[in-house]
């Protein structure tokens, strides 16, 4: 993320010196439209995210190399990966491993993992990162980046924003559950670097609509803002977008929980407009009557939540700049009991 606080709890230490990071074999910089060779793209954490866009990059022409796990892992290996909705694809023949050292050094990192997973899986990455590797972080929230950066050299990581509504049907099986499919990504000091550029190209081939940005930390921003409100007004109310909207009491309240993260986020020097509340609320309006969020989901099936960083990091960075943010304690008391999952 900015040169703000970025996503997750403890933070990793230990970057690897340069002399660890020199033992590494590295493939030339990313090489889609440099050169003519295809690019080698790792997607750590195939599920809803990384399964759906890492799909479409590979049926593009891109050298996608999954890492997952479980059942999912077994079928994508012996049946490739299926996208069903509203643009169906099934990639047939696919590179998937539970051992990122078995794929070695790549040119970008697609880093999609849940946040509650990010500090054990920026550790199995290692054998995925060379000198000149990008790593993208398409993981929810505004506190991301910052374990990343630990991690790493800062100059190797990318912003990175997804759009997409997914949940993985079965093993191998993505399900898409609206028509919207997006990924915004670029350099957090804002230049068009090749390495962008690169990313770029291999997404169009793969027909994603990407966009490189100039101004990623405000696109972060600019989805935290929504997801923060659907994430906890869906979850707290254990209703989709529909009702919540329609009723007067618990339209107000997505409203005012949006506007506590537009608050802090320009206390924190974000570009954000004073009214970009109001601007979401119509998006709102515009999704489909039964969407939900990601964190509902995982209310309903008993899986960890992901509030520590979405509501809970709005009152952390809100508290380090003395900007109340009532609505979103309220949110993370609420689903503290829940934040965990349920015992296996």
């Amino acid at each position: 993320m900015p040169p703000l606080p970025n996503e997750d709890g403890p933070s990793m230490r230990g970057a690897p010196s340069a002399a660890a990071r020199l033992e590494i074999a590295a493939p030339s910089l990313l090489r889609s439209g440099l050169g003519g060779e295809t690019m080698r793209i790792a997607v750590m954490g195939s599920g809803g995210v990384g399964g759906y866009f890492g799909a479409r990059l590979a049926a593009g022409g891109a050298d996608v190399r999954f890492i997952a796990r479980g059942a999912h892992l077994q079928a994508m290996r012996s049946a490739g990966l299926r996208i069903e909705g509203p643009d169906p694809m099934h990639v047939a023949r696919i590179s998937a491993s539970d051992d990122p050292a078995e794929v070695g050094v790549v040119d970008l990192v697609m880093f999609c993992v849940k946040l509650w997973d990010t500090e054990a899986a920026l550790q199995q990455i290692r054998p995925l990162v060379g000198l000149e590797t990008a790593i993208v972080s398409f993981q929810n929230g505004v506190l991301k980046d910052r374990s990343l950066r630990a991690a790493y050299d800062p100059a190797q990581i990318m912003g990175g924003v997804g759009y997409v509504a997914t949940t993985i049907a079965q093993p191998g099986v993505i399900r898409q559950t609206g028509p919207m499919q997006r990924l915004l990504f670029g350099e957090f000091d804002g230049s068009r670097s090749r390495r962008g550029v690169a990313f770029l190209e291999a997404c169009r081939a793969g027909g994603i609509n990407a966009e490189l940005c100039d101004d990623i930390v405000r696109e972060i921003w600019q989805k935290y803002v929504f997801l923060v409100g659907l994430s906890g007004t869906t979850t707290t109310t254990r209703m989709p977008i529909g009702p919540i909207r329609e009723h007067p009491q618990t339209r107000a309240f997505l409203l005012d929980v949006m506007r506590e993260v537009v608050a802090v986020g320009r206390a924190h020097g974000v570009d954000l407009a004073e009214d970009y509340a109001e601007v979401r609320l119509r998006l709102a309006d515009d999704v489909a009557y039964d969407m939900t969020s990601s964190m509902h989901h995982d209310l309903e099936r008993g899986n960890r939540l992901e509030v520590r960083w979405l509501a809970g990091g709005v009152v952390e960075l809100g508290k380090a700049k003395g900007v109340a943010t009532p609505l979103n304690r309220a949110i993370a008391d609420i689903l503290a009991l829940h934040a965990e999952g349920k015992a296996p």
